[in-house]
């Protein structure tokens, strides 16, 4: 199956969204997009600039953790308030991820249905004063991890 099957949502560029959100979509799409996940945890993590924060980490298959950070600033944030892995299709590699419920509810999809799906609370705030969306990175899993 190569189409999407969560076709891409439109949402009021000028009040309720300047392109991060679908920006996310697509920088989690390149990280998990053939892989498998391996594991899933909701952890408290270093913040990305100091401090920490809560985020979903995604072990993938090929050694790499995906790192989803939620973010707050002011009256902006977005977080995963909860995420439903389907362990019987894990075994499945993922062909791509899409949201509904304006992207308040993202599906990472495997070839046949939802391999994860994540609620995501999230606002843009004062549009667009405030930061908001994930703060996501792709890491190598230390090597004294795997031992």
């Amino acid at each position: 199956m190569s189409e999407n099957r969560y076709p891409t949502e439109e949402l009021d560029q000028n009040w309720e969204d300047d392109g991060t959100m679908p920006g996310n979509v697509a920088e989690l799409s390149e990280a998990v997009i053939g892989h498998k996940i391996v594991s899933a945890l909701n952890e408290e993590i270093p913040g990305h600039w100091y401090g920490a924060t809560r985020g979903l980490v995604l072990t993938l298959d090929n050694g790499k953790r995906v790192v989803l950070r939620d973010t707050d600033d002011c009256c902006a944030y977005t977080a995963v308030q909860s995420f439903l892995l389907h362990p019987e299709m894990v075994d499945h590699a993922i062909l791509g991820v899409g949201t509904t419920e304006g992207y308040s509810k993202w599906h990472i999809y495997a070839d046949l249905g939802d391999v994860m799906e994540l609620e995501v609370g999230w606002s843009c705030g004062n549009p667009f004063y405030y930061g908001y969306g994930f703060d996501i990175t792709v890491e190598e899993i230390p090597a004294e991890a795997t031992l």
